[in-house]
Order: structure tokens, then sequence, then C-alpha cells
């Protein structure tokens, strides 16, 4: 049986995986990789919480307030510390919306961005009660410290309404406002057709994308805005120069660059998280025609 005749939860699981090792395999300026170990972190640690957060995602039929405080508990009993919120947070409704589907349907990025856009209008105050459980163990630096709706208090609005009250200062909240608007779209076109030659460029060029695209969310909690609005130009131009260049897989420029955030402190965890949900429905998509 080849990849394309197993059953959508089987594809679904091993591409969400699939994604997360890509994102420890690309060397991404300021994010831990194979390559280059940071921010107190190794690869490791994030293939170890893929694996298990998995369990939890991929949960059927269950809430996607579940599916989050779950996986997120898996991952700490795992490594101890918060490796992955940002792409639970955003996996776990695309997750959620591949109940949907038949167990052999072969799906396309539409029908998957349909789904889970309906997955976000149902979301209610349990979700938000779950998912704030789960953001509270994580402990996100700066994350909910919100005058309404903060995590340390019990939510009296839906986790979508709660997610909307934080998308003008982060970017994985606002793909709950926006059903998911960036990564079916500025991601998905970034990362086009992938196949096995041409991921670990997809999930660079998605990276690239969303880092250029506007200030990362990771940085402006830990750096500040200035920091982070440095950083987006420094990525308009790096990303100029790589796709000139060719968009080869392994950069020079971009390594002195991953080199240079490091050495800073800077990591832009929310620019790669928007990018492992990218590739997680790309993967999918095209496993159809595998």
């Amino acid at each position: 049986m080849n990849a394309s005749d197993a059953p959508l939860a089987v594809r679904a699981r091993t591409a969400f995986l699939r994604a997360c090792l890509l994102d420890v395999e690309t060397r991404k300026p300021g994010n831990v990789s194979v390559a280059s170990a940071g921010h107190g972190m190794t690869s490791a640690q994030f293939i170890a919480s893929a694996g298990t957060a998995a369990a939890g995602l991929f949960t059927p039929h269950a809430r996607v307030g579940a599916r989050i405080l779950d996986a997120v508990r898996r991952t700490f009993d795992a490594v101890g510390c918060n490796t992955n919120l940002g792409i639970v947070l955003l996996a776990a409704p695309l997750c959620a919306a591949l109940d949907a589907f038949d167990a052999n349907a072969s799906i396309d990025a539409a029908r998957w961005h349909g789904a889970t856009q309906r997955v976000l209008a149902d979301l209610d105050v349990d979700d938000a009660r779950l998912a704030y459980r789960a953001i509270a163990l994580a402990n996100p630096g700066g994350l909910g410290d919100a005058p309404e709706q903060p995590v340390h208090a019990p939510p009296t609005v839906t986790l979508r309404a709660a997610m909307t009250l934080a998308a003008d200062r982060d970017s994985i909240a606002r793909q709950y406002e926006n059903g998911f608007a960036e990564v079916f779209g500025a991601g998905l076109d970034a990362a086009g057709e992938v196949a096995a030659s041409t991921a670990h460029r997809a999930m660079l060029d998605a990276f690239l994308t969303f880092l250029s695209g506007w200030p990362d969310s990771h940085i402006v909690r830990k750096q500040g805005a200035a920091v982070a609005q440095s950083v987006t130009r420094d990525a308009v131009r790096h990303r100029a120069q790589w796709r000139m260049s060719g968009s080869p897989v392994e950069s020079r420029a971009l390594d002195d660059w991953d080199a240079e955030l490091k050495a800073r402190g800077i990591n832009p965890g929310t620019s790669a998280d928007l990018a492992v949900a990218t590739l997680f429905v790309a993967l999918v998509a095209s496993s159809k025609n595998a």
C-alpha cells in the first residue's frame, strides 16, 4: 500500500510528524535545528514532543480544547518544557476538521480550509477553558497577559472569541480569528507543490514568507516590537537574496544570520509554528497524488 492508499487519519498523522521533523531538519534562522541547537533546547526535544503531542491531537472526534490540553500535557511529560504550544494551537483545529471527511477520502486544501472554518465557528467556552489550562501549563512568556480574558482566570467567552481579542498581537490567535487565512493563503502559496525533493525548501520558504510578512509574535513578546520589526526588515532582504540565488536548501548567508539571531537570543518561533502548520496541510493535500 502506498501513501495515497492509506486511510486519511494515517496520512494526516504521518504528515504532521513529517512537518515537525522538517521543522528541525531545516536550518531556519533563529530556530532550533538538528544542525544548530539554541535557546536552551535541542532538536531531540522537538522531535520527541511531536510524537507525544500527536496522540492527543489525533484523538478521533475530540473537542479542540481537549486536543490542545492533552497534547500539551503529553509534551511536558516527555520533555518537561514548552517546545510546541504554538504548533499544538494551530494543529488542533486542523486535526478536528479532518473528522468531517470519510476515512479513505482524498482532500484538497480548499475543502480542508472550509472544514477548519466550520470547526472554528463551533468552538465554545469549554474549548477556551481547556485551552487556557494548556497555555497556563506551557507558560509562554507574555502570552495571556491581556486585560480581557487573561489565561489565568476562567474564560467567559468561546475560544475563538478569546483568540480574536489577542489577534492584533499574536499571529497564531489571528488564525483563529481569520479562519486560518494566512496558513491556507500566503503559507501554501510559498510552499507550493511539496515533494520529497522539495520539502525542506518548502519549509524554509514558508518560514521566510511569514517572517518577512509581519513582526514575529514571539519576538515581540520577548524583545519588543522594535526588535521584531527590525528582524522582519532583515527577513525581507534575506528572502529576496535567497530567492535570487535559486532558493537553495543550504545558504551561507542564512546560516550566518541564524548564528547572529541566536547570539542575540532572538527566536522567530511563531513564524516557525505557522510554517509547520502550512507544511502539515501541504503534505496531506499532496498525499492524494503520491
